[in-house]
């Protein structure tokens, strides 16, 4: 079977071919800097989700479809990519899509994911949609600064995470690409234990021996709190919106998914916060 990786470049795509790689698949990475590519150790392709030239997915039979990060025509490129991929032939999609799909409480983020499944199912081709939750990295990420003011802020309030390590998304990815049985399936992915964002702050003071506070904020200054941070007006309202809307229950799923996918239990969240800190 023939797999190719969309953002092959990108945090996601690395874990996922790596992920491949170790079930003993060889992917075909899609990169726009195929330069970028060079030390994944897979064959490279030009692939750019604004053109998304169907020459370049020639014999793909299973594309997995990681979402772009363009978030101001994130819909289109992610059509002109399927009607790339249906004009080359490609067999099935897989496509990374956002936790509860139409049934999400965001108003910003999920729009985008919510399109790209309607353009999926109208254009026929059989596919797989990876409702994936948030990663435990989006939180991680940001620990230097909440270390030097020994605060971490946001709208998520006292709602439940269930969040997971990218590796664990990017496993599933690997085991859906290759077993065409997952043709026509959606999965809702999350962490298997959730946990709030005082729990976080409490494990970041504990393993850090700093002090760590959790401040919740109202959704409108959060977002000028991001906006202080250099974040364009809009990008930090829909962050804002997003985190707010765990409040409505949006990051939190009690399937358990995603550790039956990968044949293991999610990372647990304090492995990821010893890693960020390492």
């Amino acid at each position: 079977m023939t797999i190719a990786i969309t953002g092959a470049t990108g945090q996601l795509g690395r874990l996922a071919i790596a992920a491949l790689k170790a079930r003993g698949a060889t992917p075909i990475a899609l990169a726009r800097s195929p330069e970028k590519a060079a030390d994944l150790g897979v064959p490279v392709r030009t692939f750019d989700y604004r053109s998304a030239d169907p020459a370049a997915l020639a014999g793909v039979e299973t594309l997995v479809l990681i979402s772009s990060n363009d978030f101001d025509d994130r819909a289109g490129q992610h059509a002109r990519v399927i009607a790339a991929a249906k004009a080359a032939g490609v067999g099935r999609i897989v496509y990374t899509s956002i936790l509860k799909g139409d049934a999400s409480p965001m108003k910003y983020l999920a729009a985008d994911h919510i399109a790209t499944e309607a353009t999926l199912k109208a254009s026929g081709l059989p596919a797989t949609i990876l409702r994936n939750g948030w990663y435990t990295e989006n939180y991680t990420g940001s620990l230097g600064a909440a270390l030097a003011h020994g605060a971490m802020i946001g709208a998520a309030g006292d709602a439940p995470l269930s969040t997971a390590a990218r590796k664990d998304y990017a496993e599933a990815i690997a085991v859906t690409a290759l077993d065409a049985a997952h043709a026509g399936q959606t999965y809702e992915l999350a962490g298997d234990t959730a946990y709030t964002m005082a729990d976080l702050a409490a494990e970041v003071a504990r393993q850090s021996g700093k002090p760590v506070a959790w401040v919740p904020m109202a959704e409108a200054d959060y977002a000028k709190a991001l906006e202080g941070f250099g974040l364009p007006a809009g990008f930090a309202a829909a962050l804002a919106d997003s985190d707010a809307s765990a409040q409505k229950g949006a990051l939190h799923d009690t399937s358990r998914t995603l550790s039956r996918l990968i044949g293991r239990p999610t990372t647990p969240f304090a492995e990821t916060v010893r890693a960020a800190l390492a």
